[in-house]
């Protein structure tokens, strides 16, 4: 029988009912199913070798870095911590920088969404804004009052930069997104290739510029009904043919170093 690809979903650490547990809202799994992925939720733990998580990453089709209400460290990018960011999750932030860069040296097809894009930035030496609504010039990026199918509607245009990895899945110049964020890039990590900028020039997509395989990462939320959004559904349509093709190469060399 055909098997779909298998895709790790990085977990959030937070408390249900008195007790530690790792989380992935709904939208996200669901999304991967729609478009014929098969998801599983990875925990995060702090404190596993580089083997060790290169076993469990290479066991996979691919990985996606989710959105959270916590938001990464910021001593993780040097800064001090502004009064409106209140919550975290170090767990979280301890896996996703290890499981970072060896994702990429396996070549891991790599979707990264919200924090997932932040954790992007900052795993390649970026930093942030921890609150993109008192920065000059920004637009306030956070999710307007109301219910979901408010709050997750298109609310700003974006534009698409020619000749990125972003413009080849998508031919218009430009589209409208939804926004629920307040933190975003401050310091482009070096290694990284903007891939569209909201129209206060906030970068809102981020491709890994030497990465052989499918990784890019964005600051709004694809996985609210994508086949409704024709960008949301190219990106996840690209996401899950990378990693059909990842499937479909079998044994590959890292997956035989590490059997």
């Amino acid at each position: 029988m055909q098997t779909r690809p298998l895709v790790g979903v990085i977990a959030c650490r937070r408390e249900v009912e008195g007790h530690p547990a790792h989380m992935v809202t709904d939208k996200y799994l669901s999304a991967l199913r729609e478009y014929g992925l098969d998801p599983v939720i990875l925990p995060v733990w702090e404190g596993s070798t580089g083997r060790e998580v290169a076993g469990l990453l290479a066991r996979l089709d691919g990985l996606v870095l989710t959105g959270s209400y916590t938001n990464v460290a910021p001593h993780r990018y040097g800064a001090e911590r502004a009064p409106e960011n209140t919550r975290d999750d170090r767990d979280r932030d301890a896996a996703s920088m290890a499981w970072i860069p060896v994702a990429l040296d396996l070549e891991l097809p790599l979707l990264g969404i919200c924090r997932g894009f932040q954790e992007l930035n900052v795993a390649f030496g970026g930093s942030l804004h921890q609150a993109v609504q008192n920065v000059p010039g920004r637009l306030d990026h956070r999710e307007p009052p109301g219910d979901k199918e408010t709050q997750y509607a298109p609310s700003h245009d974006l534009e698409i930069l020619p000749g990125g990895r972003l413009a080849a899945l998508y031919p218009e110049r430009h589209a409208r997104v939804n926004s629920l964020h307040q933190q975003g890039i401050d310091r482009l990590g070096e290694g990284l290739t903007a891939e569209a900028v909201a129209p206060d020039g906030l970068i809102e997509a981020v491709s890994v510029t030497d990465a052989p395989a499918f990784t890019l990462a964005v600051q709004w939320h694809p996985e609210w009904r994508p086949r409704q959004h024709p960008l949301y559904d190219a990106l996840f349509t690209a996401f899950a043919q990378a990693c059909a093709a990842r499937q479909a190469d079998g044994a590959t060399a890292s997956r035989q170093a590490l059997a």
